[in-house]
């Protein structure tokens, strides 16, 4: 056993050589590198990610005063895919022409004439077909009643709403606004008005509001395929932007300032908003709008539902612009 002397003499020697001991290597290996990285700064990590993202959306700015053609990347939705089951429900849907992504069909199933059409639909659309036990479609289906069927509905891709403020959409700009409709069925409908009536586009707010369902697909009979639908972070700021963009904001509303016939800005870029039959529009909202119109109706009616006083406003705005 070497004395102490001895000892020292190797270590101040390894500390000198890169052969004996590792202390010195450890110690210089360490020296340097400083404090560990934050976590948003760090490549791989979540936060990082989520770093880039809100500096790519801060980036990306608003249109300024006029700034038509500026437009956002789309936004997509950030639900899951739709299940649609039962035979009726997806014949249905298959006749609608809903997105599709996959056809279940069960093992062994007893074919009828609504799974015959149904097969007949898919493969014409040429869509992935497979057989699947039935325990897996009653977990993909949540327990639900499938008689063997399901189809899985891809999310909707959502526009931004400042990809509707475009200068390049023939005749003049028209957009239909929902606040707080949850109804798919109004919302499908409102889609095909605007569609019927030369609209542009439809905006929904991400909260309380209904979305681009594989039923508010079906109600829009086909129109959902020509006219984008964007999704709104949130709905009173994405009309600001429509008005620095040189749009008037008409609100729906019984107590209006204006009766549908003596509407004086038809001709004009517009934003049409329509509130919930229930809680009408909502106070942020209605202070962002230009005019409020009112549909003139017999005292013997309340009110009309949203998807059919937004047709009526709709017609009313073509006609005018025709003439």
């Amino acid at each position: 056993m070497p004395g102490n002397s001895q000892r020292r003499g190797a270590i101040r020697k390894s500390s000198k050589g890169a052969t004996v001991g590792s202390g010195g290597q450890r110690r210089r290996g360490l020296e340097g590198k400083g404090p560990t990285p934050k976590a948003a700064e760090r490549e791989y990590h979540p936060a990082h990610k989520r770093a880039k993202v809100a500096a790519k959306r801060s980036g990306s700015g608003s249109t300024g005063a006029g700034g038509r053609g500026q437009t956002r990347p789309k936004s997509r939705s950030k639900a899951s895919s739709e299940m649609v089951y039962g035979r009726n429900s997806v014949v249905e849907a298959l006749r609608a022409d809903v997105p599709v992504a996959t056809m279940y069909l069960a093992t062994r199933i007893d074919t009828d004439d609504r799974v015959r059409e149904a097969l007949k639909l898919a493969t014409e659309r040429g869509l992935a077909i497979l057989e699947t036990p039935r325990g897996e479609l009653d977990r993909l289906t949540d327990g639900g009643v499938h008689q063997g069927m399901a189809l899985q509905v891809p999310p909707y891709d959502y526009a931004h709403p400042n990809d509707l403020i475009d200068p390049e959409m023939p005749g003049i700009p028209l957009v239909v606004a929902l606040d707080g409709i949850t109804d798919p069925r109004n919302l499908g409908a409102i889609v095909r008005s605007v569609a019927a009536f030369g609209g542009h586009g439809v905006v929904v707010p991400e909260r309380r509001s209904v979305g681009m369902t594989a039923s508010a697909w079906k109600t829009s009979a086909g129109a959902a395929a020509r006219i984008p639908v964007a999704r709104a972070s949130n709905l009173t700021r994405a009309l600001e932007e429509f008005k620095k963009a040189g749009f008037f904001i008409l609100g729906l509303d019984m107590d209006g300032d204006v009766e549908l016939p003596d509407l004086t800005l038809a001709t004009e870029p517009l934003v049409i908003v329509t509130g919930s039959e229930g809680k009408g529009l909502s106070r942020l909202v209605r202070e962002t709008c230009d005019q409020i119109v009112s549909i003139p109706m017999s005292s013997a009616v309340e009110s009309l539902n949203a998807g059919l006083a937004t047709g009526v406003t709709l017609y009313e705005i073509a006609r005018q612009r025709r003439r």
